[in-house]
């Protein structure tokens, strides 16, 4: 019996978040604010049926189970990365993570009509910040359930095809989610997509896995153009090298997108803190910072810096980060070689904005950040997309191909 209200509960809370901020409450103005506290006040009570059964009972257990359903009414009033009232654009958010791909396409005047992670830290990060808590695992949720959109946007899972797991590719289950992004293009027809991964997957199996990906979204009707791109060319200290996966319905719109970008210089300095400013948990014990001294004992030291420990046990002394990773020792990275980043830090790595919220365990932060992506990379391909995207519905709305934006 509990199992399956456990299910129910996960069920309705994406459904009921999604429709409150995708509905007549989105936006941060007062008007707003208030029309979601009258909500609140109606869903506390039980007195709001969105289609479903809610008693008294049932709806404190829904919003207590766990720390979503605890902070769903207190933090959900006023968050960060509100949907906009009048969007100039629809997107979905697969593989979600803490929604560092969402970010500049909200920026851009997009809305999210559908988000899924399965992840449940995550999860509770991304309500925090976008007041909305993603539908579970994508295999589960059939693609005409899906709201129609204009952008399909995917992180898809990386660890089948990272130089740190064990390369082996579709052979890993995690390896298969592309096929789940294939399915819902497939129903959807989606006219612009755009896909993020590992540097390694272009290469992986002698880059016959990458050309099975290309190959089915041609099938699919799709023009597309790829590109590795660095984190340290957006003006991020961090080496973080990505393959951004672009695909247009549109062959005008293909030969109209290109890559190209200045690079822009990045600083250490704008990322860190104040060691004083920083939890004591976080420095290295007297033992790790004397060895770390004395492996850099003939080596140029400056600060500030970043020192990274590889496998085979080499420190380097960068003016960046190397590659922010989910399942790294404690010690790999420690700045100007005494003590580890901190959660703030790390969302600067990656490009987070200052008012994004931090509502899990530094430990927590130290993976989700290790599996998002950097926002200003990102940002750059947003914009060329949103261009593309926003000539369309100014001159032909209903052109072939084209999905009317989804009232939901």
């Amino acid at each position: 019996m509990k199992e399956e209200k456990n299910i129910n509960i996960e069920r309705q809370l994406p459904l009921l978040t999604h429709l409150l901020h995708n509905g007549f409450f989105a936006g941060n103005d007062e008007k707003s604010r208030i029309e979601r506290e009258k909500v609140k006040e109606k869903i506390t009570s039980g007195l709001l049926d969105w289609g479903y059964p809610l008693d008294r009972h049932d709806c404190k257990d829904m919003v207590c189970d766990n720390m979503i359903e605890g902070n769903l009414f207190t933090d959900y009033m006023s968050v960060p990365f509100p949907s906009p009232k009048n969007p100039k654009f629809t997107f979905i958010d697969l593989f979600a993570g803490i929604g560092g791909i969402r970010i500049p396409y909200d920026e851009l005047g997009g809305k999210c009509v559908f988000s899924s992670e399965w992840d449940k830290k995550a999860c509770e990060t991304y309500f925090a910040n976008f007041g909305v808590v993603p539908y579970g695992d994508i295999t589960k949720i059939p693609a005409e359930e899906i709201p129609h959109h204009d952008l399909l946007l995917a992180g898809f899972p990386c660890q089948a095809f990272s130089i740190i797991g064990k390369m082996l590719g579709f052979a890993d289950t995690r390896g298969t989610m592309f096929f789940e992004i294939e399915r819902i293009l497939k129903h959807h027809q989606t006219p612009y997509i755009m896909l993020e991964n590992v540097k390694q997957l272009v290469g992986h199996d002698k880059g016959r896995t990458f050309k099975v990906i290309l190959d089915h979204l041609g099938k699919l009707g799709y023009y597309v153009k790829w590109q590795v791109l660095n984190a340290l060319d957006f003006g991020l200290p961090q080496k973080r090298e990505r393959v951004i996966i672009v695909g247009f319905l549109n062959k005008e719109d293909y030969e109209a997108f290109n890559f190209d970008f200045s690079p822009k210089p990045y600083n250490l300095n704008e990322i860190l803190e104040a060691d004083d400013d920083v939890d004591q948990s976080l420095f290295a014990t007297d033992y790790i910072i004397q060895k770390r001294k004395e492996k850099t004992a003939n080596k140029t030291i400056f600060y500030p810096s970043i020192w990274h420990e590889n496998k085979s046990g080499n420190i380097s002394v960068l003016d960046y980060s190397c590659a922010l990773r989910t399942g790294a020792s404690y010690n790999y990275l420690l700045v100007n070689g005494i003590r580890r980043p901190s959660s703030r830090e790390l969302l600067r790595l990656q490009g987070f904005p200052e008012k994004y919220r931090i509502v899990v365990s530094h430990q927590d932060i130290r993976r989700q950040t290790g599996n998002s992506v950097a926002i200003p990379m990102i940002r750059m391909v947003a914009k060329k997309i949103y261009g593309l995207i926003i000539k369309h519905k100014n001159e032909a709305p209903k052109a072939q191909g084209w999905k009317e934006a989804a009232n939901y």
